[in-house]
Protein backbone atom coordinates (compact mmCIF):
# COMPACT_ATOMS: atom_id res chain seq x y z
CA UNK A 1 0.00 0.00 0.00
CA UNK A 2 0.88 3.48 -1.00
CA UNK A 3 -0.17 7.51 -0.61
CA UNK A 4 -0.30 9.12 -3.99
CA UNK A 5 -0.69 12.74 -4.13
CA UNK A 6 -2.33 15.43 -5.72
CA UNK A 7 -1.46 15.56 -9.99
CA UNK A 8 0.18 11.65 -9.70
CA UNK A 9 -3.19 10.18 -9.72
CA UNK A 10 -3.85 8.08 -12.12
CA UNK A 11 -6.78 9.99 -13.56
CA UNK A 12 -8.30 6.78 -15.38
CA UNK A 13 -8.42 4.90 -12.29
CA UNK A 14 -10.07 7.75 -10.43
CA UNK A 15 -12.60 7.90 -12.87
CA UNK A 16 -13.34 4.39 -12.59
CA UNK A 17 -13.23 5.17 -9.17
CA UNK A 18 -16.08 7.77 -9.40
CA UNK A 19 -18.25 5.40 -11.18
CA UNK A 20 -18.23 2.64 -8.90
CA UNK A 21 -17.91 4.58 -5.55
CA UNK A 22 -21.01 4.46 -3.35
CA UNK A 23 -20.37 7.46 -1.67
CA UNK A 24 -18.86 9.38 -4.96
CA UNK A 25 -19.65 13.09 -5.31
CA UNK A 26 -18.93 15.08 -8.09
CA UNK A 27 -16.09 17.15 -5.23
CA UNK A 28 -13.80 14.40 -5.07
CA UNK A 29 -13.66 14.38 -8.75
CA UNK A 30 -10.83 15.02 -11.00
CA UNK A 31 -12.33 17.83 -12.08
CA UNK A 32 -13.12 18.76 -9.13
CA UNK A 33 -9.35 19.37 -7.76
CA UNK A 34 -8.88 21.01 -10.86
CA UNK A 35 -11.50 23.57 -10.05
CA UNK A 36 -9.85 24.39 -6.52
CA UNK A 37 -6.09 24.74 -7.48
CA UNK A 38 -7.36 27.05 -10.15
CA UNK A 39 -8.68 29.46 -7.77
CA UNK A 40 -6.26 32.22 -6.16
CA UNK A 41 -7.45 32.06 -2.66
CA UNK A 42 -7.33 28.20 -2.31
CA UNK A 43 -4.77 25.77 -1.37
CA UNK A 44 -6.23 22.25 -3.17
CA UNK A 45 -4.94 19.05 -2.28
CA UNK A 46 -5.81 15.39 -2.90
CA UNK A 47 -4.41 12.42 -1.27
CA UNK A 48 -5.32 8.82 -2.45
CA UNK A 49 -4.02 5.47 -1.33
CA UNK A 50 -3.01 2.82 -3.92
CA UNK A 51 -3.01 -1.12 -3.28
CA UNK A 52 -1.35 -3.46 -5.60
CA UNK A 53 -1.37 -1.13 -8.42
CA UNK A 54 -5.56 -0.57 -7.50
CA UNK A 55 -6.50 2.85 -6.16
CA UNK A 56 -8.89 2.15 -3.48
CA UNK A 57 -9.43 5.84 -1.69
CA UNK A 58 -9.10 9.84 -2.84
CA UNK A 59 -9.62 12.79 -0.81
CA UNK A 60 -10.07 16.20 -2.18
CA UNK A 61 -10.20 18.95 -0.55
CA UNK A 62 -8.92 22.86 -0.08
CA UNK A 63 -7.33 24.91 2.70
CA UNK A 64 -9.09 28.04 3.19
CA UNK A 65 -8.14 31.21 5.18
CA UNK A 66 -10.25 34.37 5.67
CA UNK A 67 -9.19 37.92 5.51
CA UNK A 68 -5.33 39.05 6.58
CA UNK A 69 -2.91 38.50 9.39
CA UNK A 70 -4.32 37.20 12.63
CA UNK A 71 -7.29 36.86 11.49
CA UNK A 72 -5.80 34.22 8.45
CA UNK A 73 -3.52 32.28 10.97
CA UNK A 74 -6.77 31.63 13.05
CA UNK A 75 -9.06 30.85 10.54
CA UNK A 76 -6.51 27.88 8.87
CA UNK A 77 -8.69 24.90 7.96
CA UNK A 78 -9.34 21.98 5.42
CA UNK A 79 -12.65 21.18 4.04
CA UNK A 80 -13.40 17.88 2.46
CA UNK A 81 -16.87 18.91 0.61
CA UNK A 82 -18.73 15.33 0.07
CA UNK A 83 -16.63 13.19 2.45
CA UNK A 84 -13.46 11.24 0.84
CA UNK A 85 -14.26 9.29 -2.45
CA UNK A 86 -13.68 5.38 -0.79
CA UNK A 87 -13.88 2.41 -2.70
CA UNK A 88 -16.94 0.06 -1.44
CA UNK A 89 -14.41 -2.95 -0.57
CA UNK A 90 -11.84 -0.93 0.86
CA UNK A 91 -10.38 -2.03 4.09
CA UNK A 92 -9.88 -0.90 7.38
CA UNK A 93 -5.88 -0.69 6.60
CA UNK A 94 -6.47 0.63 3.75
CA UNK A 95 -8.38 3.86 4.83
CA UNK A 96 -6.36 4.13 7.92
CA UNK A 97 -3.19 4.70 5.35
CA UNK A 98 -4.96 7.28 3.65
CA UNK A 99 -6.14 8.86 6.81
CA UNK A 100 -2.58 8.97 8.11
CA UNK A 101 -1.38 10.68 4.64
CA UNK A 102 -3.82 13.03 4.82
CA UNK A 103 -3.30 14.39 8.74
CA UNK A 104 0.69 14.32 7.92
CA UNK A 105 0.04 16.12 4.35
CA UNK A 106 -1.43 18.62 6.70
CA UNK A 107 -1.20 19.47 10.06
CA UNK A 108 1.46 21.92 9.66
CA UNK A 109 -0.79 23.73 7.41
CA UNK A 110 -4.12 24.08 9.07
CA UNK A 111 -5.81 24.25 12.79
CA UNK A 112 -8.64 21.81 11.61
CA UNK A 113 -9.54 18.93 9.28
CA UNK A 114 -13.31 18.44 8.21
CA UNK A 115 -14.88 16.38 6.28
CA UNK A 116 -18.62 17.27 5.42
CA UNK A 117 -20.08 13.79 3.97
CA UNK A 118 -22.95 13.68 1.76
CA UNK A 119 -23.22 10.19 2.24
CA UNK A 120 -23.83 7.94 5.15
CA UNK A 121 -20.05 6.47 6.18
CA UNK A 122 -21.27 5.09 9.33
CA UNK A 123 -19.66 1.28 7.37
CA UNK A 124 -16.24 3.18 8.32
CA UNK A 125 -16.87 5.63 11.25
CA UNK A 126 -14.73 3.12 14.08
CA UNK A 127 -11.60 3.46 11.26
CA UNK A 128 -12.09 7.21 11.41
CA UNK A 129 -12.26 7.48 15.35
CA UNK A 130 -9.56 4.94 15.48
CA UNK A 131 -7.70 8.12 13.39
CA UNK A 132 -8.63 10.59 15.92
CA UNK A 133 -11.33 11.78 13.56
CA UNK A 134 -14.44 12.83 15.91
CA UNK A 135 -18.05 12.97 14.50
CA UNK A 136 -20.35 15.65 14.31
CA UNK A 137 -23.92 15.30 13.55
CA UNK A 138 -25.08 17.51 10.82
CA UNK A 139 -28.20 17.30 8.94
CA UNK A 140 -29.15 17.70 5.70
CA UNK A 141 -32.21 16.89 3.01
CA UNK A 142 -31.96 14.95 -0.09
CA UNK A 143 -34.92 15.72 -2.47
CA UNK A 144 -35.72 12.30 -5.25
CA UNK A 145 -35.89 13.69 -8.08
CA UNK A 146 -37.03 10.08 -9.70
CA UNK A 147 -39.58 12.67 -12.06
CA UNK A 148 -40.92 16.36 -12.05
CA UNK A 149 -43.93 14.87 -10.96
CA UNK A 150 -42.93 13.46 -8.10
CA UNK A 151 -40.74 16.09 -6.55
CA UNK A 152 -43.48 18.47 -7.60
CA UNK A 153 -46.23 16.13 -5.59
CA UNK A 154 -43.65 16.25 -2.49
CA UNK A 155 -43.18 20.13 -2.08
CA UNK A 156 -45.50 21.38 0.61
CA UNK A 157 -48.95 23.12 -0.23
CA UNK A 158 -47.19 26.85 0.65
CA UNK A 159 -43.80 26.43 -0.86
CA UNK A 160 -45.44 25.30 -4.22
CA UNK A 161 -48.20 28.21 -4.00
CA UNK A 162 -44.90 30.99 -3.64
CA UNK A 163 -43.43 28.72 -6.85
CA UNK A 164 -46.23 28.82 -8.53
CA UNK A 165 -47.77 32.46 -8.08
CA UNK A 166 -43.90 33.83 -8.99
CA UNK A 167 -44.04 32.22 -12.28
CA UNK A 168 -47.69 33.30 -12.85
CA UNK A 169 -46.30 36.96 -12.19
CA UNK A 170 -43.28 36.69 -14.35
CA UNK A 171 -40.30 35.24 -12.97
CA UNK A 172 -38.43 33.50 -15.72
CA UNK A 173 -35.03 31.24 -15.83
CA UNK A 174 -31.97 32.42 -17.12
CA UNK A 175 -29.43 29.51 -17.15
CA UNK A 176 -27.08 30.23 -19.53
CA UNK A 177 -26.26 33.92 -17.49
CA UNK A 178 -23.86 36.86 -19.50
CA UNK A 179 -21.20 38.11 -16.78
CA UNK A 180 -22.90 41.06 -16.04
CA UNK A 181 -25.99 38.65 -14.77
CA UNK A 182 -23.29 36.41 -12.96
CA UNK A 183 -22.50 39.89 -11.17
CA UNK A 184 -25.96 40.93 -10.20
CA UNK A 185 -26.26 37.16 -8.67
CA UNK A 186 -23.36 37.72 -6.68
CA UNK A 187 -23.91 40.71 -5.42
CA UNK A 188 -27.28 39.87 -4.15
CA UNK A 189 -25.52 36.42 -2.42
CA UNK A 190 -23.23 38.79 -0.73
CA UNK A 191 -25.51 41.35 0.72
CA UNK A 192 -27.44 38.17 2.09
CA UNK A 193 -24.03 36.97 3.57
CA UNK A 194 -23.42 40.39 5.03
CA UNK A 195 -26.41 40.91 6.54
CA UNK A 196 -27.98 37.36 7.92
CA UNK A 197 -25.49 34.43 7.11
CA UNK A 198 -22.58 36.71 8.78
CA UNK A 199 -19.77 33.96 7.35
CA UNK A 200 -17.28 34.98 4.90
CA UNK A 201 -18.44 34.36 1.50
CA UNK A 202 -15.64 33.45 -1.21
CA UNK A 203 -14.74 35.71 -4.09
CA UNK A 204 -16.58 36.29 -7.27
CA UNK A 205 -13.74 34.53 -8.66
CA UNK A 206 -15.03 31.11 -7.15
CA UNK A 207 -18.26 31.81 -9.51
CA UNK A 208 -16.94 33.42 -12.55
CA UNK A 209 -14.04 30.01 -12.73
CA UNK A 210 -16.87 27.60 -11.59
CA UNK A 211 -19.51 28.81 -14.70
CA UNK A 212 -16.70 27.41 -16.83
CA UNK A 213 -16.69 24.02 -15.59
CA UNK A 214 -18.97 21.72 -17.53
CA UNK A 215 -21.14 19.72 -14.67
CA UNK A 216 -21.57 23.16 -13.27
CA UNK A 217 -25.21 24.88 -13.63
CA UNK A 218 -26.41 28.38 -13.09
CA UNK A 219 -30.31 28.52 -12.43
CA UNK A 220 -31.06 32.54 -12.26
CA UNK A 221 -33.95 33.95 -11.56
CA UNK A 222 -35.28 37.21 -13.89
CA UNK A 223 -37.81 39.67 -14.21
CA UNK A 224 -38.48 42.37 -15.92
CA UNK A 225 -34.63 41.88 -17.51
CA UNK A 226 -33.44 41.88 -14.11
CA UNK A 227 -31.86 39.21 -11.85
CA UNK A 228 -33.44 38.97 -8.54
CA UNK A 229 -31.38 35.70 -7.62
CA UNK A 230 -30.70 32.29 -8.28
CA UNK A 231 -28.54 29.65 -7.17
CA UNK A 232 -25.23 27.72 -8.52
CA UNK A 233 -25.15 24.06 -8.67
CA UNK A 234 -22.68 21.42 -9.52
CA UNK A 235 -23.65 17.61 -10.64
CA UNK A 236 -22.40 14.09 -10.68
CA UNK A 237 -24.08 12.69 -13.75
CA UNK A 238 -26.30 9.30 -12.47
CA UNK A 239 -25.61 11.30 -8.72
CA UNK A 240 -27.40 14.37 -7.55
CA UNK A 241 -26.80 17.39 -8.47
CA UNK A 242 -25.96 19.58 -5.28
CA UNK A 243 -26.72 23.10 -4.63
CA UNK A 244 -23.93 25.25 -3.37
CA UNK A 245 -25.07 28.88 -2.82
CA UNK A 246 -28.95 30.11 -3.07
CA UNK A 247 -30.59 33.27 -2.71
CA UNK A 248 -32.75 35.93 -3.68
CA UNK A 249 -33.94 39.40 -3.26
CA UNK A 250 -37.49 38.64 -1.12
CA UNK A 251 -38.19 42.39 -0.82
CA UNK A 252 -38.24 43.17 -4.75
CA UNK A 253 -42.20 42.64 -4.88
CA UNK A 254 -44.81 41.51 -3.32
CA UNK A 255 -45.73 37.46 -3.86
CA UNK A 256 -42.63 36.72 -6.21
CA UNK A 257 -39.84 34.14 -4.40
CA UNK A 258 -36.89 34.29 -6.02
CA UNK A 259 -35.57 32.17 -3.83
CA UNK A 260 -38.15 29.13 -3.81
CA UNK A 261 -38.27 29.91 -7.63
CA UNK A 262 -34.44 29.27 -8.17
CA UNK A 263 -34.51 26.05 -6.10
CA UNK A 264 -37.36 24.44 -7.69
CA UNK A 265 -35.65 25.38 -11.30
CA UNK A 266 -32.42 23.16 -10.01
CA UNK A 267 -34.89 20.48 -8.82
CA UNK A 268 -36.80 20.53 -11.95
CA UNK A 269 -33.57 20.23 -14.26
CA UNK A 270 -32.81 17.46 -11.95
CA UNK A 271 -35.72 15.37 -12.54
CA UNK A 272 -35.19 16.33 -16.17
CA UNK A 273 -31.54 14.77 -17.08
CA UNK A 274 -31.36 11.36 -14.88
CA UNK A 275 -30.22 12.65 -11.45
CA UNK A 276 -32.09 10.88 -8.35
CA UNK A 277 -31.06 13.55 -5.91
CA UNK A 278 -31.27 17.00 -5.48
CA UNK A 279 -28.78 17.83 -2.95
CA UNK A 280 -29.69 20.68 -0.90
CA UNK A 281 -26.40 20.87 0.81
CA UNK A 282 -27.17 21.12 4.64
CA UNK A 283 -29.82 21.68 7.29
CA UNK A 284 -28.09 22.49 10.91
CA UNK A 285 -26.90 20.64 13.53
CA UNK A 286 -29.84 18.33 15.23
CA UNK A 287 -31.65 20.19 18.36
CA UNK A 288 -30.48 23.40 17.39
CA UNK A 289 -32.69 26.08 16.05
CA UNK A 290 -31.81 26.81 12.02
CA UNK A 291 -34.03 28.88 9.86
CA UNK A 292 -32.79 27.61 6.90
CA UNK A 293 -33.92 24.11 7.65
CA UNK A 294 -36.91 25.75 7.76
CA UNK A 295 -36.99 26.65 4.37
CA UNK A 296 -35.61 23.84 2.81
CA UNK A 297 -37.87 21.14 4.75
CA UNK A 298 -40.54 22.25 2.71
CA UNK A 299 -39.21 21.16 -0.89
CA UNK A 300 -39.84 18.16 0.38
CA UNK A 301 -36.73 15.99 0.93
CA UNK A 302 -35.75 12.98 2.77
CA UNK A 303 -34.24 14.23 6.56
CA UNK A 304 -30.66 12.91 6.48
CA UNK A 305 -28.11 12.96 9.38
CA UNK A 306 -24.12 12.02 7.37
CA UNK A 307 -22.37 14.21 10.02
CA UNK A 308 -18.93 15.47 9.90
CA UNK A 309 -15.50 14.19 10.66
CA UNK A 310 -13.82 16.67 12.27
CA UNK A 311 -9.40 16.44 13.16
CA UNK A 312 -7.83 18.47 15.22
CA UNK A 313 -4.71 19.56 14.75
CA UNK A 314 -4.13 22.37 17.27
CA UNK A 315 -7.04 22.13 20.34
CA UNK A 316 -5.47 25.70 21.69
CA UNK A 317 -6.09 27.39 18.10
CA UNK A 318 -9.01 25.77 17.67
CA UNK A 319 -10.75 26.59 20.78
CA UNK A 320 -9.78 30.42 19.92
CA UNK A 321 -10.79 29.92 16.36
CA UNK A 322 -14.48 28.44 17.17
CA UNK A 323 -15.11 31.78 19.57
CA UNK A 324 -14.03 34.19 17.08
CA UNK A 325 -16.51 32.71 14.73
CA UNK A 326 -19.52 33.13 17.23
CA UNK A 327 -18.41 36.82 18.17
CA UNK A 328 -18.49 37.58 14.64
CA UNK A 329 -22.33 36.22 14.04
CA UNK A 330 -23.27 38.12 16.69
CA UNK A 331 -21.87 41.81 15.50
Amino acid sequence: MKIIEGKNIDPEQWGGLVKRSSVATWFQTSEAYGFFGSLSFLEAFAYAVEDSGLLKGVVVGYVQKDGGGLKQFFSRRAIIFGGPLLADDISDGELKLLLQGLKAGLKRKTIFIETRNFNDYKEWKNVFCQCGFGYEPHLNFHVHTESVQTAQSNIGKHRWRYIRVSLRDGASLVDHPSHSQLIEFYQILENLYHTKVKTPLFPFEFFEKLYEQGNAKFFLVEHEGKVIGGSSCVCLPGKAVYELFVCGNEDYRKGIRPSSVATWFGIEYSANNGYPIFDLMGAGKPKEKYGVRDFKAEFGGELVEHGRFVYVCNSLLYGIGKLGVKIMKLL
